[in-house]
Order: C-alpha cells, then sequence, then structure tokens
C-alpha cells in the first residue's frame, strides 16, 4: 500500500485510537475491520484501480483503505453509517481533495439503494466519458447481499465489484449448478458477471473477529451476458421466484409464481418446448436454461406488464 495507508489498520493501533476516543466497534453494523495487512493489499491490488475509476467504498470505517484508493483512483466515494468513524476518516484524509466523505447509509432498504448516494455517482461519472465505476470495500456482512445484487439493477451496474464478504456469500455467488450453495444468488449474478473468490481468509485476520470465515470476492461485470437479458428486473424476480421454494419441483413453483395469470397447461406446454420435466427442481437448471425459460414466459405479456411478478 501506498506511504500512510497501512499504519491505521493494525489491531493495536485501532484498539488505541478506540480507547482514546472512548468507543467500541459496533456489532450491528459490521465493524470488522481488516488488520492483516498483506490482505488489505491483496484487496486493494485486486480491484485493478486505474486513474479514469470512480470508486464506491461503501463501510468508511478508518479510511486506511480508503486513502490507499485515492492514490491510484479518480476519485473515492465513501459511504458511512457510524457518525464517529466518518470523522475520523475525515480528519485522517482532510489533505486529499479526491475523496467524497458521504455520512449515510447505502440501503434505504434491503430492496433498495441510497438514490442520493447513487446521485453522487452518476455525478462523477458525468465529468469524464472515460470514468469507470467500480465497488471496493470490506463491507458489513449484513449489506452485503443486497448491495451487490441491487446495484446489477441500477443503470449504471459497476465494471467490478471487489469485497470482503462473508465466505457463505461468496460461496453462493460463484456456486454451480446441484450444489447446495447454487440458488437465485449465483443464478442472477452468473447471468451477468464472472465471478470468482480470490481469497479465503479466517476470523483472526479481522479486529473483532467474527464467527465465520471470510473471503475476497471478484465480480466482474460482462456486456455480452448482460445484453442477453432484455428485461433485467422480470428476469430478477423470476430467478427469486423460482428459487423461492427450492425443494419443490419445477412445475409446482412456476403454476404458482405465475397464478392466475399463465395456464397450467401452458406452463406445462413450455417445459414441454425446453425437454425439461415438470419434476426436476430449479437448482438442476445451469444459468443459460433459467434465463432461456423467464424469456418464455416473458414472451407471455406485453410490455407494460413485464414489471414485478406477483
Amino acid at each position: 500500500m501506498g506511504e500512510g495507508s497501512s499504519n491505521n489498520q493494525t489491531r493495536a493501533y485501532l484498539m488505541k485510537r478506540f480507547e482514546t476516543l472512548g468507543i467500541h466497534p459496533r456489532g450491528k453494523l459490521g465493524q470488522n475491520f481488516l488488520i492483516d495487512l498483506n490482505l488489505l493489499h491483496l484487496l486493494h491490488q485486486s480491484a485493478n484501480l486505474e486513474p479514469n475509476d470512480v470508486v464506491l467504498e461503501v463501510g468508511t470505517g478508518t479510511g486506511s483503505l480508503t486513502g490507499a484508493m485515492a492514490q491510484e483512483a479518480g476519485v473515492v466515494i465513501t459511504v458511512e453509517v457510524d457518525s464517529v468513524m466518518h470523522e475520523m476518516a475525515k480528519q485522517e484524509h482532510w489533505d486529499k481533495n479526491n475523496i467524497r466523505f458521504l455520512f449515510a447509509d447505502i440501503l434505504e432498504n434491503k430492496n433498495r439503494l441510497n438514490q442520493e448516494v447513487l446521485a453522487v455517482v452518476r455525478e462523477e461519472l458525468a465529468k469524464s466519458p472515460d470514468r469507470k465505476f467500480k465497488l471496493c470495500a470490506n463491507l458489513p456482512y449484513q449489506i452485503a447481499t443486497p448491495l451487490m445484487s441491487n446495484l446489477l439493477l441500477t443503470d449504471i451496474p459497476p465494471v467490478s465489484m471487489t469485497v470482503t464478504i462473508q465466505k457463505e456469500v461468496g460461496d453462493r455467488i460463484c456456486a454451480k449448478p446441484r450444489t447446495k450453495d447454487y440458488g437465485a444468488l449465483a443464478v442472477w449474478m452468473q447471468a451477468q458477471c464472472d465471478c470468482r473468490i480470490v481469497r479465503i481468509m479466517p476470523p483472526s485476520v479481522f479486529w473483532p473477529r467474527p464467527k465465520v470465515d471470510s473471503a475476497i470476492v471478484q465480480v466482474v461485470h460482462n456486456e455480452k451476458k448482460r445484453a442477453k437479458i432484455p428485461n433485467l428486473r422480470f428476469f430478477h424476480e423470476f430467478v427469486r421466484a423460482l428459487f423461492f421454494h427450492r425443494r419443490k419441483f419445477i412445475r409446482s413453483v412456476l403454476c404458482s409464481a405465475f397464478k392466475n395469470r399463465v395456464e397450467k397447461e401452458v406452463v406445462d406446454r413450455i417445459l414441454d418446448e425446453m425437454d425439461l420435466k415438470g419434476e426436476i427442481r430449479a437448482e438442476t437448471l445451469t444459468v443459460k436454461q433459467i434465463l432461456a425459460l423467464s424469456e418464455k414466459f416473458r414472451e407471455l405479456f406485453p410490455p407494460e406488464e413485464q414489471t414485478v411478478l406477483p
């Protein structure tokens, strides 16, 4: 990492700084600080930041990763929900004019991102046609899935998302069909992106220690994949419905999801056209098959009804 970017992320430094301020890490906000400087460096370097990048960081913390990224990116937009952490990081990096500190919650609710934060991202992207949007962060566990999923629903999907998250979530993002972790999250992410686990991390590399393993995960947006999805929102809801009752047979799931909108005979016809038996489960289908199935159902409705499933 660059000069001055690593000295404020060791366990000893953090404990002393927190003691001086009379505060403690807040578990309910997912405050687990990455104290292994080599892994912090790996997270930052894996993002491959460049001068034309607009980087979103969620969970500023002490600002260690923030400062390192600011040395390479065009601008870093860092979001923190804890007022003390927000002010601490601003004081640490008062001299850097390419960091925008936002005191905000990135989520309005689990299904909607903070529109004011997205407005700042759009504002920075608009300053040059060459600018690229990336997410790089040590994410609080509880927001990882809704943040990453919902960013792919926006009109400004990140070029890449390089994050530390709970290993279990990383496994679900990268899972293959016919495995226990394969579900709606894997299909949604892999239908648009290339996903990989960069490194698995034990609890000991964080302070305070979480109770589970973590992972650095990288999700790279694939424009060719995304172009094959005509209606993102329909596909998103279709995938969620398909795995809502993952132990049910696919015919039953589809009949339930499209109840009062699609006759059972039509469901049977579509499955037959795709050479799929009604007694299989969604977890046996590939991403390609699920996308094709989604399109069969989307085409049954006029555009104004291709919004959200009931």
